[in-house]
């Protein structure tokens, strides 16, 4: 049985202290003026800059190596709030690749790259498990798991916030139209992207309780059950986690200052 607690929660002082200093850990210090850097021309002019993505992952036998893009000969940092910090080179095509070192849980990281001075921060916060699992976490949106495409639809994740409005996530064929079903109510629906991936946000909170959810459409349909219940402050840390029969439930506190639970359904492996 799959358990997702929520609940309207206001961040106590402690929290809020945990928030600076997660967003400390995802963005470098701002390096020093010097003459190479002030006769380089601003970002207008030296065209855009674009954010790292989060490409793949395997695990290897020091960690779990994770890859991507991001500009060419930038330079690439994997933080965390604890002060664990993994620096990379991004090569001459814009890939880079970096290895998190194996620890017990669930740990964030923030992930930044920069070049001539200019600093840009990815979307969301790289989430790395201790059985290899990686998944971009996304405040106020769907998280995107790293996944094998599926012709037939499959539910990844859901993401509940502090009010109960909740998206859900996965993969189907590239282009696919799909329905989202709660309690056998229709209660969102969409289209896969070109990379097969779709996120859709119900229309109504999931109030706590069991539901059971149903993604169909082109190709099939799948369908898990869900219970809904309330999320514990966070009082030792910015997260969360509990493994349970089903795969992981994140709790985590967003840049804003709420809860939002994410939770992981099976393996994406």
């Amino acid at each position: 049985m799959i358990r997702i607690r929520i609940r309207a929660f206001k961040p106590p002082v402690l929290a809020m202290g945990f928030i600076a200093v997660l967003l400390a850990a995802c963005e470098p210090g701002a390096p020093t003026p010097n003459a190479s850097t002030a006769a380089k021309p601003d970002s207008a002019e030296a065209g855009y800059l674009g954010p790292p993505t989060l490409l793949s992952a395997r695990r290897a036998a020091n960690g779990v190596v994770i890859s991507g893009q991001a500009s060419p000969d930038a330079d690439l940092r994997l933080g965390s709030p604890t002060g664990e910090v993994m620096m990379a080179k991004v090569d001459g095509l814009g890939q880079w690749n970096v290895t998190v070192p194996n620890a017990p849980g669930v740990r964030l990281f923030g992930l930044s790259s920069t070049l001539d001075g200019r600093t840009v921060q990815a979307e969301g916060y790289v989430m790395v498990a201790d059985g290899g699992e990686v998944a971009l976490l996304r405040a106020g949106a769907g998280a995107r798991r790293l996944a094998p495409e599926s012709s037939a639809p499959r539910i990844l994740t859901i993401d509940v916030d502090r009010e109960g409005g909740a998206v859900v996530s996965g993969v189907a064929t590239p282009g696919a139209g799909l329905n989202v079903r709660v309690d056998r109510v229709t209660r969102g629906g969409g289209r896969t992207d070109d990379d097969g991936r779709f996120n859709i946000s119900l229309t109504d909170a999931l109030a706590p309780g069991v539901h059971d959810i149903q993604a169909a459409g082109e190709g099939g349909e799948t369908a898990i059950a869900v219970a809904v219940s309330p999320a514990a402050p966070l009082v030792y840390g910015p997260v969360r986690a509990d493994r349970t029969a089903a795969g992981w439930r994140v709790d985590w506190l967003t840049p804003g200052g709420g809860i939002q639970t994410t939770y992981l359904i099976g393996s994406a492996q």
